[in-house]
């Protein structure tokens, strides 16, 4: 018989007593223990303000102010009194589009908008990138100026992106602003998607602010899939194959040996993936709880047929933003500007004069240089519309070196976005001479698409994912003396057997027909709500107990 003794003695043995030092800790900011999606801590705090939630779903502006103050600890937990930097950045965000949505005149507008785009920039640009800019001036120039010590507010990205596109599209007339502060700081607080993505529109999320909660059994199964889905790809794929393989390879990567640089490669590849689209699958699925319907935000990426399809299908709110706000914003495929122009140019004078320094140790760099740009110049000018292609190709190149640096202060990540860049305009010059090579026109050519593809993009994560430059170029120059040596191999994959079999297990969930996922859908949408509840609390139970470490952070939160 199940009594309250045995139920306090089970919780004791698998958790410890619960002191009065514990619970302080649970409500006091500790950089080492974030408050994550995939903890306990989480899991028990969001049940109880999900209890008084529901207590509030009728009410508005109360129900309002209970989501942005829980939105604010979740915050605080995150990064600590840096909280008060998100509500900096609204107060200024908020009253600065008032002023714009009241004034007529056109050139005022844009003065106000002006000055908002300069001080989320330079927030962002402070906090991000000013001991970047530091080293590169100093490297450049044999400066001294010492480094800064920064602290970096999780997710700073996001939420500064998120609230540009707000005054962004009441400067475009798009939208309305809110009818009061309260409104604006739900929107740009909102704790499911704050330090993550998805990056929301203001024009997709406000109006559901106003609309009355309807949460259906239909979400409730939808959530749940999604959560106990999110759970799995973070904390049992992605934190088991990071802390065990991926990680110690890409941190001394000439210690390992080609095989094992190359599986570390596919290996992260995965990780990012199930890290990134956990998290996105937890916030969608948190956020549908309360009643809000946030985008999808990946679209099984690496089924795609062109890198022009991945990026239709990874991180789908960065790549619609940066679209959206930049792309466009600096002629699209309309007009060339002095931006679209400047960072390009920029991009393979720096990469040239890269190669011209190493010319007397190799002529690999200057090779590299000379060929990405003659490869780029081609993308024009083999096109029949040479001008229209120019302009598109500099503006495209632009966005994706941009998207590249708003991921990380560094050279790698501006090359990981110049080879996107490239990428994209070499397929945009390839299906413009040869239109019978649709996507998906045949099945072998989309089979050895996908791999071309895939592989292309695994090269990429190599610059993301390396510290810097030269261990991205370790790296790779280690694979590239892989020799088959099957006996070789076989040990490796011995040794590291649970690393491989949860790599195979999430390149297999990934790659599954839709059909079957569907399938599987539908079993768990048909599971009675018990069942359901008994298989979110083994979820969490299997991952307090294969949890290495302490909870590892979500790769996105440095962004």
């Amino acid at each position: 018989m199940i009594t309250s003794n045995s139920i306090n003695n089970w919780f004791v043995q698998n958790f410890g007593e619960i002191t009065l030092e514990q619970v302080k800790n649970w409500f006091i900011y500790n950089p080492d223990e974030k408050l994550l999606f995939n903890t306990g801590l989480f899991l028990g705090l969001f049940l109880v303000f999900y209890f008084v939630y529901a207590f509030l779903r009728k009410t508005f502006y109360l129900r309002l102010t209970y989501v942005i103050l829980f939105s604010l600890f979740f915050y605080y937990k995150s990064s600590g009194i840096y909280f008060l930097l998100l509500l900096l950045s609204s107060v200024v965000d908020y009253g600065l589009s008032q002023i714009i949505y009241r004034e007529t005149k056109d050139s005022t507008k844009k003065i106000y908008l002006v000055i908002s785009v300069i001080l989320n920039l330079g927030l962002l640009g402070y906090f991000k990138y000013m001991n970047f800019m530091i080293v590169t001036y100093n490297d450049m120039f044999s400066g001294h100026f010492a480094l800064h010590n920064i602290f970096l507010p999780v997710g700073i990205s996001f939420y500064t992106f998120q609230s540009m596109s707000y005054i962004i599209e009441i400067y475009r007339e798009e939208i309305k602003p809110t009818k009061n502060y309260i409104e604006y700081l739900f929107f740009v607080s909102f704790f499911p998607q704050l330090v993550a993505g998805p990056i929301v529109r203001a024009k997709d999320f406000l109006p559901q602010i106003y609309q009355k909660l309807n949460l259906t059994k239909q979400d409730v199964n939808n959530a749940l899939f999604l959560i106990i889905g999110g759970l799995i790809k973070k904390t049992v794929i992605s934190n088991y194959i990071s802390i065990n393989f991926v990680d110690r390879v890409f941190d001394t990567p000439m210690t390992y040996t080609s095989f094992e640089n190359l599986m570390a490669s596919y290996g992260y590849a995965i990780q990012i993936y199930c890290d990134f689209s956990g998290y996105s699958d937890m916030a969608i699925g948190i956020a549908l709880l309360l009643g809000f319907k946030l985008p999808a935000n990946f679209r099984t990426p690496y089924k795609s047929v062109s890198i022009t399809d991945f990026w239709r299908r990874w991180h789908i709110s960065l790549s619609t933003w940066l679209k959206d706000f930049l792309y466009i914003s600096i002629g699209g495929n309309r007009k060339g500007t002095f931006a679209g122009y400047l960072f390009p140019s920029l991009f393979f004078f720096g990469l040239l004069l890269w190669g011209i320094s190493n010319v007397n140790e190799s002529f690999i760099p200057l090779t590299i240089a000379i060929g990405s740009i003659g490869i780029f110049c081609l993308t024009f000018l083999l096109s029949k519309k040479k001008n229209q292609t120019l302009v598109t190709n500099f503006n495209l190149f632009t966005t994706m070196l941009l998207g590249g640096l708003w991921h990380g202060a560094g050279a790698q990540f501006i090359i990981w976005g110049a080879l996107h860049g490239l990428a994209l305009a070499v397929h945009k010059i390839f299906m413009e001479l040869f239109p019978s090579k649709k996507e998906g026109s045949n099945f072998f050519w989309r089979f050895f698409s996908i791999l071309i593809t895939f592989h292309f993009v695994v090269f990429c994560w190599i610059f993301f994912r390396a510290r810097d430059f030269e261990t991205a170029l370790q790296v790779i120059n280690n694979i590239g003396q892989l020799t088959f040596e099957p006996e070789q191999w076989k040990v490796i994959a011995l040794g590291y057997k649970n690393v491989f079999l949860l790599m195979l297990f999430g390149y297999v969930w990934h790659f599954l027909p839709e059909i079957i996922t569907d399938k599987m859908k539908w079993a768990f949408d048909n599971t009675p709500l018990v069942a359901k509840a008994i298989i979110l609390g083994f979820v969490y139970w299997i991952v307090y107990a294969t949890a290495v470490a302490g909870s590892q952070p979500f790769i996105y939160f440095q962004f």
